[in-house]
């Protein structure tokens, strides 16, 4: 995961250390043990060197990854808050508040972080949405969508696995007439997904769960060969069968009240840049008439208005992918600025796609956004 950002690590680890060597350090030298100090950005450099060795995107034991991120967001960062505080301060010959302002920031670095992955990442949000479309068959007034997205179940280790068995426990409670799963399962291989199986294949509404492949479920974040991305796929797919989930690959099926019947479809993941893209939407819609309904599961929400609406009419898409960013600051996240269709709703005309913050993530840290739960109320616009 950091291999390509590790130099740049290591170099500014040594930067900033040489100068709070030069600044708190060597005015101490009388005091021997102060640079017993320099010990610390050694076994910093270190497990950065051994986590850039890792030749998949995450280890294999990832509570690995999690320490290594312990000790980068507690000790690193707040300390290198610190030395660049001090370094502004000096410049300004305002020394004494630079330190003192690196201090602050130190430590409300640190804090952040320890909020996020402790308390966080546990917080779990039920957020009820109501959409109107005039094309709704009658019989589907008050449709009850219940979607989750981006499970990341190689994440749930430990205490973790309390966070699923609430989900699990809250999308069974809405009392759903489906239920969707927009992508991301898994972290990388399908051997994530066995230990919570039972768990999931719980999940369960009249019209049945459907699901999507996300960019981690091609298997594709590993050195491995293509036949054997290709059959680790497979198995994700196979497991998500096995669970009594549909797996919707470029595909659909319909949805039935009486006479009248919705669609729901599922297009493979289509992203841009290094992410997987294989949406089709000719045969993910194939023989399906113009004037049906058609709800759109797509993990990736740049899909929307590249594919999904040039090239059908889909009236509602769901998706999810971008996390919220795992991160808020007065409702603003980074991934703003990366997607058009960053989180929650929008609307182009009558077509409308929510974007979930989906319920974890590979790193289990969330600052202000809470993992989600979405429950989705269908109603038919009055014509006028």
């Amino acid at each position: 995961m950091i291999a390509k950002i590790s130099i740049i690590i290591i170099i500014g680890t040594l930067l900033l250390f040489a100068y709070f060597d030069w600044a708190f350090l060597q005015p101490r030298k009388k005091k021997w043990w102060w640079r017993l100090l320099w010990g610390l950005p050694i076994l910093f450099i270190a497990a950065t060197l051994q986590q850039a060795e890792e030749k998949d995107f995450v280890p294999d034991d990832i509570e690995k990854l999690f320490a290594y991120f312990d000790l980068l967001f507690v000790i690193a960062v707040p300390w290198a808050m610190f030395c660049l505080c001090s370094i502004i301060g000096r410049l300004f010959k305002k020394a004494k508040a630079g330190r003192n302002v690196g201090i602050a920031m130190a430590i409300i670095c640190a804090a952040t972080y320890l909020y996020g992955r402790h308390i966080g990442f546990y917080e779990l949000e039920v957020k009820r949405v109501d959409l109107s479309f005039s094309d709704l068959p009658p019989a589907f007034e008050g449709y009850r969508i219940v979607q989750f997205s981006d499970a990341h179940l190689g994440t749930y280790t430990g205490p973790r696995k309390e966070i699923l068995q609430r989900a699990v426990d809250s999308i069974n409670s809405q009392k759903a007439d489906v239920v969707v799963f927009t992508g991301d399962l898994q972290n990388k291989l399908p051997y994530e997904i066995e230990p919570h199986m039972n768990l999931l294949s719980k999940i369960k509404a009249p019209d049945g769960v459907y699901s999507v492949l996300g960019n981690h479920d091609y298997s594709e974040y590993t050195n491995r060969s293509y036949e054997e991305e290709f059959e680790n796929r497979e198995q994700t797919k196979a497991l998500q069968e096995e669970m009594g989930w549909r797996l919707l690959t470029n595909g659909h099926n319909i949805l039935r009240r009486g006479q009248d019947s919705i669609i729901i479809a599922g297009m493979e993941n289509d992203g841009e840049g290094r992410f997987p893209q294989f949406g089709n939407i000719q045969h993910t819609l194939w023989g399906v008439s113009r004037s049906a309904f058609v709800v759109m599961l797509e993990h990736d929400p740049t899909a929307w208005r590249r594919k999904i609406l040039p090239q059908c009419h889909a009236q509602l898409t769901l998706s999810g992918h971008t996390h919220g960013g795992q991160f808020h600051i007065f409702g603003w996240s980074p991934t703003n600025l990366e997607y058009k269709e960053a989180e929650g709703l929008h609307q182009a005309g009558q077509r409308k796609i929510y974007v979930s913050k989906g319920l974890g993530g590979v790193i289990p840290i969330r600052i202000g956004c809470p993992g989600e739960i979405v429950v989705i109320t269908l109603h038919r616009k009055q014509q006028s």
